[in-house]
């Protein structure tokens, strides 16, 4: 929606409340009207849907604190009575003509309202409530500005994930000049104060009753132009160079998460903070283990006899083994657990080693085998199916 909108539209209106309502009668009163108008409830009626949409654009008015100040601001100073419409679709503030769409660059020429620098209304309206001009107070001229962030991706060993490692990273991205130390000017000289605006990064120019203040367009705004540029950089301040940090990847970092390194990122502008670094972490996967928060995985074969009569299993473990007991008629997919044998907190406790048994079943047997598994057979109580049994027996 633009600033048109705001003059020409009484959202109040619209919800059906009072300039005073309260928030809560504002929401009550846009569910009920919302709930009337909504499209699912009026189907194939284009009336009920743009009622909808009115409504809805009422709400994200003044339903929003921000906004709402902001939109009887804007209707105390141009609307609500300030323009008595006339037949051409403006007003007479004081009998004077006045077409409020001459503002929007909307009249005959149709094009932006050079009278605002080019913008139209919504310059003049950023210049009022940003605290620029029509506030009070100039626009405020450039000032130091805060470096973007970067983001980089590393990948890293299972074990150096666990463990924990500092890594040297080489970076390729925007940097500060070494030759002229970010300031853009030829070594043995300095920016001198920018002659349209004397240093000031803002113009200001009069337009009747009110005074308007932008940016210096000659030196865009920070108040100083460099007449002999740097060689290395051509007046920016900045050179893209590779350089080399020491990162520290503590214990446990999980596959997908970022470290941020403060200040570690694009150099500012005009003496600004820099931005940061934040690393993507993309963890290898082990050949061994798996990981589930801060517990290890393992997955370890055992043998039918092994876990029908029981045996003493030995595991590795990230900094050697350990030794587990797996108990007699241990069925398939038991999970065991080595208590402290996962990854380390930050708060030095440990996470659990899992190990799952699987029974392995041999696909081929010898005829010794086989001769012997047919006499367990024999003497092997049968499977508790009866329930199944009976199931079956009722399509027999």
């Amino acid at each position: 929606m633009s600033s048109k909108d705001w003059i020409e539209k009484d959202y109040y209106a619209v919800l059906g409340v009072e300039k005073s309502a309260s928030s809560d009668e504002i929401k009550k009163s846009y569910r009920k009207l919302a709930r009337e108008s909504h499209p699912d409830h009026n189907p194939g009626d284009p009336k009920a849907e743009e009622r909808f949409k009115t409504v809805s654009e009422a709400y994200a008015v003044l339903g929003d604190e921000k906004k709402r100040r902001e939109y009887d601001e804007m209707r105390s100073l141009f609307g609500s009575g300030a323009f008595r419409r006339s037949a051409r679709g403006g007003g007479q503030p004081g009998g004077m003509p006045f077409d409020v769409s001459d503002l929007f660059g909307g009249g005959a020429t149709g094009g932006a309202d050079t009278r605002f620098g080019g913008g139209g209304f919504t310059d003049l309206f950023s210049s009022i409530f940003s605290g620029g001009a029509g506030a009070g107070g100039p626009a405020r001229p450039r000032g130091p500005a805060r470096g973007r962030d970067v983001e980089t991706e590393v990948a890293l060993d299972f074990d150096d994930a666990v463990r924990g490692v500092t890594l040297p990273l080489s970076l390729r991205a925007p940097g500060v000049c070494d030759t002229c130390h970010g300031n853009g000017a030829k070594p043995g000289t300095q920016p001198v104060a920018c002659p349209v605006c004397h240093g000031a990064g803002v113009t200001t120019r009069n337009q009747g009753s009110f005074s308007f203040s932008e940016p210096c367009r000659n030196c865009q705004g920070v108040g100083t132009v460099v007449e002999e540029k740097c060689p290395e950089c051509h007046g920016t301040g900045g050179v893209t160079k590779t350089r080399t940090l020491n990162v520290r990847f503590p214990a446990g970092v999980a596959d997908g998460q970022r470290i941020r390194l403060a200040g570690r990122g694009e150099p500012g502008e005009r003496g600004g903070p820099a931005g940061d670094l934040f690393v993507q972490v993309k963890v290898r996967p082990d050949e061994l283990f798996g990981r589930s928060g801060d517990d290890l995985t393992l997955t370890v074969p055992i043998t039918f006899p092994e876990a029908v009569l029981g045996t003493d299993l030995r595991v590795p473990t990230l900094d050697g083994t350990v030794t587990l007991r797996v108990p007699p008629g241990t069925p398939s997919g038991r999970v065991l657990r080595a208590r402290g044998k996962g990854v380390v907190r930050k708060d030095g406790r440990a996470g659990d080693l899992l190990v799952t048994l699987d029974v392995v079943v041999p696909a081929k047997l010898s005829d010794e085998a086989r001769a012997a598994l047919e006499s367990f057979a024999d003497q092997t109580p049968p499977a508790a199916r009866e329930h199944l049994d009976a199931r079956v027996r009722r399509f027999s």
